[in-house]
């Protein structure tokens, strides 16, 4: 049986650095307005919708900072009150992104879900992966990219929830009311944000974004045309391929255009389906709606198949993923060249003597002795050759003494 959704991603187009929250809110309820008139039930709004992107400047002045950011209920405020009140009125369900201030002094790049049928937030995320730096360019002219110098890192992890009231003639007993999920612009690029909301169930990942055409992330070698392309191609790649493996339907809504006239932000407010195709797409850089209709039943396909989690996982192989932050490289392969100096013999009495750490009973040392009978190819610990480990060192410090 269908289980047919009507979602829309409202991307806002430019936003300046002297526009007010009443002008912004006011441009978000005539998209909620064009929403209703298209029957649309959930409408997703970009990160920190409210105000521009203002993690590009450098702002020392407390007072003015604590300007860009919402204080106390998002829902009530003065300013921000009449887009909740506005979703209440037309019974729509919004997803919005904001710069929330906490009564604890903490401040996080947050969005909520919230219920227009029911008149209150259903969830709340706050940013996990914050991009850019905390310490400001030294170049006067850059753009910068200040998040992690003006937000925490999110508390409140990945929770899936689900939204009632949605579907016509109510939930399915066998699957109950849709399962969504929230992330913000820069968690979209992390597979274990979606793997998470999927180990959940998810059916619908809702993200917001801000994504500069070219910013602090290009490779230098790409002038702004070839960056915008390439900003696109990777905001839909992990939209795209996240969606298929974890077998959920997603929305992008974007922040677009150019802000102040100059800061660029790319558009790609997108929904893509279960299979990873892309339903509906923005097809210009202003204020916009794209909309689908989303069976949820499609989701099957993937979830008790492919990507039937319970059937196919093998937890235990993936400890790293929790266990280890950066990279860690395996060792350095040993190389003819090395042994010809002692410190390469001294290499190869530590490689011998100290095998957890080489792991040396999995490593093939390419190339080493390529030019001593008997050893004339690759050598292993275990002895390809059919000599033991102690046979293999005893020639090794025949040759290197100082092993």
């Amino acid at each position: 049986m269908p289980r047919v959704l009507r979602l829309a991603a409202a991307q806002l187009g430019a936003i300046h650095s002297t526009d007010s929250r009443t002008h912004v809110v006011g441009r978000m309820i005539t998209l909620l307005e064009s929403a209703a008139a298209e029957e649309v039930q959930v409408v997703l709004f970009p990160e920190l919708a409210f105000t521009t992107f203002f993690p590009r400047f450098l702002i020392n002045d407390e007072q003015e900072l604590e300007s860009w950011f919402e204080h106390g209920d998002v829902t009530t405020n003065t300013e921000t009150r009449p887009l909740f009140d506005k979703a209440k009125e037309l019974q729509i369900d919004i997803c919005v992104g904001y710069a929330e201030a906490t009564d604890e002094g903490k401040h996080f790049n947050t969005c909520v879900y919230f219920s227009g049928r029911e008149g209150r937030v259903l969830s709340k995320y706050r940013k996990v992966h914050l991009p850019g730096t905390f310490e400001p360019s030294d170049d006067p002219n850059a753009v910068h990219h200040l998040e992690k110098r003006y937000f925490e890192p999110g508390d409140l992890g990945f929770q899936a929830f689900r939204v009632p009231g949605l579907e016509e003639g109510g939930s399915l007993v066998e699957r109950g009311d849709p399962i969504f999920g929230m992330m913000i612009c820069n968690d979209r690029r992390w597979a274990e944000s979606w793997r998470v909301l999927g180990l959940q169930g998810v059916e619908i990942v809702l993200v917001g974004f801000n994504t500069p055409a070219f910013g602090h992330h290009t490779p230098k070698s790409l002038d702004p045309e070839e960056s915008e392309r390439m900003a696109l191609f990777h905001h839909k790649l992990v939209m795209q391929a996240h969606s298929y493996t974890n077998a959920t339907y997603s929305l992008a809504a974007a922040r677009s255009g150019y802000d102040d006239g100059k800061h660029k932000l790319i558009a790609g407010s997108c929904i893509v389906d279960p299979e990873g195709q892309l339903l509906a797409e923005a097809k210009t850089l202003g204020d916009e709606l794209v909309i689908a209709e989303c069976d949820l039943e499609l989701c099957r396909q993937g979830k008790e198949k492919i990507f039937a989690f319970e059937k196919h996982r093998r937890t235990e192989h993936y400890g790293r993923i929790t266990e280890q932050t950066g990279v860690v490289e395996p060792p350095k392969l040993v190389m003819a060249a090395d042994l010809e100096s002692s410190q390469g013999g001294a290499q190869v009495h530590r490689m011998l003597v100290d095998r957890d750490n080489y792991d040396l009973d999995k490593t093939i040392l390419k190339g080493l002795w390529p030019s001593v009978s008997p050893f004339d190819v690759p050598w292993s610990v275990n002895g390809s050759d059919g000599s033991s480990e102690e046979q293999q060192f005893e020639f090794a410090t025949a040759k290197h003494p100082q092993a």
